[in-house]
């Protein structure tokens, strides 16, 4: 006998062994699916109409605990000024890491809360966010323990990253910053157990390679997963490294080539792209969709949200983006931001699929198809949203 049985749905699992898209049952039992296409017995029995079923969107790759915002950098770049040129003259991220250091535990919640609740109203139910507006030891950890809370205060699952080396802050070389990330921030964030993954931002205003073979190496002496912020802005060889270390993912990935492509095809990396900083910072150079696609690699599509390079709050307008801009098909978007989202968070086997074991986590839809949701651009939301099998 199983808890509740959701009848009369039609369900696109998102799961590679099942071919599933007519109308159907899903049963839940101790909040994970206990049955996928077939009716079986239940205690309790809910209609949905012949609504359309997906599993829970994940949105895999964001930096929504922040504070203040970086509106002037933009009107800037409407003027002609590139990201790495605000960088470089003090701007960008180190902007946001003034405003975040002058800012208390507290009020880094309170400005998060409503960027994951309007996550969570499209239909979000597993969330990623990266620490890396603190660069140093006593704000990273303000941080993490901020997204800590919004996991406790929050009714999905949220995952935190450890992102120190996100840029170099004002007075230190490179090599003297990645002593402190390596040797004194990294073990105290795994002591206090405030993070799930390791990021760093590969790129010439950031860290090189020799950076990210330190880290991961220290990474995995503690046990936490690696993930790679790669090739955005210029071809660093990042992707390439990432992978061949093992890393969940490779993010951005505008200016991976050929030697990426197949190193990223080789292992179990998932390629993240995330259009909405390609679009914000008015890009051209897009990633390497068809030569993924090509050699088999998944690919998985997050908002990037963030104050600097991609303040887009919408999941679904990221997938929107994905196809328009970069030339995902729609069921390639939708599966980026469910199964192969998952996978670049460690949640390949819990999470972004509706398949019996994993958490019933799903949404539900007054959509003709899945392709709607990359259709329409913004105002798309969830009849409702499912955790654990019980509604939000």
């Amino acid at each position: 006998m199983h808890d509740v049985i959701f009848e009369n749905a039609r369900l696109y699992p998102m799961d590679p062994g099942v071919q599933l898209s007519g109308v159907g049952c899903l049963a839940v039992t101790d909040g994970r699916f206990s049955a996928v296409g077939e009716d079986v017995p239940a205690s309790r029995r809910v209609d949905l109409d012949g609504r359309m079923v997906l599993p829970g969107l994940v949105d895999c790759h964001t930096h929504l605990v922040f504070a203040g915002d970086r509106a002037a950098e933009h009107a800037l770049r409407l003027t002609g000024a590139s990201y790495e040129e605000i960088a470089r003259s003090g701007g960008g991220i180190l902007s946001t890491v003034e405003a975040v250091r002058r800012s208390s535990e507290e009020e880094l919640v309170e400005l998060a809360l409503p960027r994951a609740r309007t996550l969570i109203r499209e239909g979000v139910t597993a969330l990623e966010i990266k620490s890396g507006y603190g660069l140093d030891l006593a704000t990273e950890l303000k941080m993490l323990r901020a997204i800590r809370r919004l996991d406790e205060m929050l009714p999905i699952r949220v995952r935190a990253t450890f992102l120190g080396a996100h840029a170099i802050p004002p007075g230190r070389t490179r090599a003297r910053y990645m002593d402190e990330v390596v040797e004194e921030m990294l073990p105290a964030v795994a002591d206090a157990g405030l993070a799930d993954s390791v990021d760093i931002f590969v790129e010439r205003i950031g860290f090189g390679v020799d950076d990210l073979d330190r880290l991961a190496a220290r990474a995995a002496e503690l046990g936490l997963p690696l993930r790679v912020h790669a090739e955005q802005l210029s071809s660093m060889g990042g992707t390439a490294a990432g992978a061949r270390l093992g890393a969940l993912s490779c993010d951005h990935l505008e200016y991976a080539d050929e030697r990426d492509v197949a190193a990223l095809a080789e292992s179990d990396t998932v390629a993240v792209l995330l259009p909405g900083a390609f679009y914000f910072l008015r890009e051209t150079r897009r990633p390497p969709v068809e030569a993924l696609r090509r050699a088999d690699v998944r690919m998985a599509v997050a908002s990037d949200f963030n104050p600097g390079s991609s303040p887009v709050a919408s999941l679904l307008i990221s997938a929107h983006l994905a196809c328009t801009l970069f030339g995902l098909t729609a069921m390639e978007a939708v599966q980026a931001i469910t199964r192969h989202g998952a996978a670049a968070m460690g949640l390949g086997h819990s999470a972004g699929c509706i398949a019996p074991g994993r958490s019933a986590d799903f949404t539900v839809w007054d959509l003709p198809s899945p392709e709607h949701l990359v259709y329409q651009l913004g105002g798309l939301y969830p009849v409702q949203v499912y955790v654990e099998g019980e509604p939000l």
